[in-house]
Order: structure tokens, then C-alpha cells, then sequence
């Protein structure tokens, strides 16, 4: 079943329920795959795409989040909480700490980094290889500290 298909349902259910948190985060779903369609590229989304779609909108969520923590502004950043959690349950489940790390040390065995300077090659070939199941942040923390070491 496709993203879009899935998300239509959802909104069915979420309107029938009168659940609002789901309403908002599925119409900002729903209106970021419109606008992908429509934006003149003739691109079909396929699953990568609608992962890295999904990835973006909670990106803005948890940004947007950060700030509303820092100004107090309790209620702005409740609602991206909901956001954030029902986005998510359309992501494929993310990786394990431990799991991501040795993952990551597979790849710089594979590249052959050794310093910091190989950055570029390990985090190309992982996001490539970790699309959706990691973001780019945490695997580029483990990355530094990887190759720090």
C-alpha cells in the first residue's frame, strides 16, 4: 500500500474519531505529498522519496520544537510533540544505538577511513545505506565520534 493511499485512510479514521493532533500532522502529510507531485519535475514519489519526504517534515518539527523548548512556549511545543510522534509512525522503525555504530564501523572498514578527512566518503555511503532508518544527525554524531578515536 502506498504512503498516500495509507495516509488517506488514516485521515478517514482520524476525522471519524475527531482526533485533531492526527488531523494536522496527516493533512501536512497529505498537502507535502501534494505539493511534491505537483511541483512540475514529473517525478514519481517512490518509497525512498516518501521516507526522505516524511524525514523532512519531522526535521521542521523537532527544529521548530527547539525553539518553542527555548522562548517557554509550552502549548507551541506540545503540538509539535504530536506532530513529531504521529509523522513517525509512518518512518520504518529507526535503528538501535548499538546497532547504528556497528553498522557505521562496517562502513568505515569498507571505505578504509582513518581520520577525520574520510568524513565525506563514510557519511555519503551511510546515509545512502541507512536512508530511513536513521537520521542524518545521529548518524553523523556517531560517525565523529567514531573516527575521532
Amino acid at each position: 500500500m502506498s504512503l498516500e493511499t495509507k495516509i488517506t485512510q488514516d485521515l478517514k479514521t482520524a476525522m471519524k474519531e475527531k482526533d485533531q493532533a492526527a488531523l494536522r500532522s496527516i493533512r501536512a502529510i497529505k498537502a507535502a505529498i501534494l505539493l511534491q507531485k505537483t511541483d512540475g519535475s514529473g517525478k514519481v514519489l517512490d518509497e525512498a522519496g516518501e521516507i526522505k519526504l516524511l524525514q523532512k517534515l519531522v526535521k521542521q518539527r523537532k527544529d521548530s520544537l527547539d525553539i518553542y523548548q527555548k522562548q517557554s512556549r509550552d502549548d507551541l511545543a506540545q503540538t509539535e510533540k504530536e506532530e513529531i510522534d504521529i509523522i513517525e509512525r509512518y518512518l520504518p522503525q529507526q535503528m538501535a544505538a548499538e546497532e547504528l555504530e556497528s553498522f557505521i564501523k562496517e562502513i568505515i572498514g569498507k571505505v578504509g577511513a582513518t581520520s577525520m578527512k574520510d568524513m565525506g566518503k563514510v557519511m555519503g555511503m551511510a546515509n545512502k545505506e541507512l536512508a530511513g532508518r536513521a537520521d542524518g544527525k545521529t548518524i553523523s554524531g556517531v560517525v565523529k565520534a567514531l573516527l575521532n578515536n
